[in-house]
């Protein structure tokens, strides 16, 4: 099923009247999605619903089959577009003063609106992140991997630590490296030991932490990258490692 779903997102990709019949086949999805965003019944009058199926129409275009299931990506870039509309009329809400108590305990209106947006995005981002957890595992399978692999075969002396972000910085660069990595299962050691200057026991002792950390960069898992322990480290030291 999930192949002739990718067939007919090839077809719409660029062509306007495919991607609109696509959406109106997936409209029920769609809607249950923006359900789900938002916790209530949404009609086909619903502002949310409009940015579900922009949403929707975003994930088409940006698809690849790297991503893993459509419709898991589809739902994840439909919740963040709903985000980021409420985001958005919080700050371009009607012009009566939010400022102003609307409680007995002096509570702003604007205080209000932003601790229930505050709310809002954390139930959305546990839900978002569960799904690229469950997308990850699932793809991390196909590589006779799994999550436990990363903390189990990551490095622990800041020297190693240097040593893996300087192959994971050149593998990033280098698309082709990276797609060849991606579709043979297999880390190109002596390429990488030559283009680096990363010893070759170090690059075997954490392999698995690298083929790992690999596709996570490369399938645009994006929460899980934040909440990796080293990602920060990445865009601090960059080149000069």
């Amino acid at each position: 099923m999930e192949n002739a779903i990718v067939k007919l997102i090839d077809e719409a990709k660029g062509n306007s009247l495919k991607a609109d019949a696509l959406i109106r086949d997936y409209l029920p999805f769609i809607k249950s999605e923006a359900s789900k965003a938002t916790g209530r019944f949404i009609t086909d009058s619903c502002d949310e619903l409009s940015i579900a199926m922009i949403g929707f129409h975003e994930a088409i275009e940006s698809y690849s089959s790297s991503r893993g299931a459509f419709l898991n990506y589809a739902s994840i870039v439909m919740k963040r577009r709903i985000i980021d509309y409420y985001r958005s009329e919080k700050r371009h809400d009607n012009q009566i003063s939010l400022d102003n108590s609307a409680y007995d305990d002096d509570t702003s209106l604007l205080d209000t609106i932003e601790d229930s947006n505050d709310e809002y995005e954390k139930i959305i981002g546990r839900d978002a992140t569960r799904q690229e957890i469950v997308e990850l595992s699932e793809q991390l399978n196909e590589f006779n991997l799994s999550l436990t692999d990363i903390a189990d075969n990551s490095p622990k002396q800041d020297r190693t630590v240097k040593a893996c972000w300087k192959v994971l910085n050149y593998v990033r660069k280098n698309r082709e490296v990276m797609d060849s990595i991606i579709s043979t299962m297999k880390l190109p050691i002596t390429k990488l030991v030559s283009e680096t200057g990363v010893e070759k026991k170090t690059i075997e002792r954490h392999r698995k932490y690298l083929m790992a950390i690999i596709i996570v960069f490369s399938n645009g898992y994006e929460i899980i990258r934040g909440h990796l322990k080293q990602v920060e480290y990445i865009e601090k030291v960059g080149d000069r490692v």
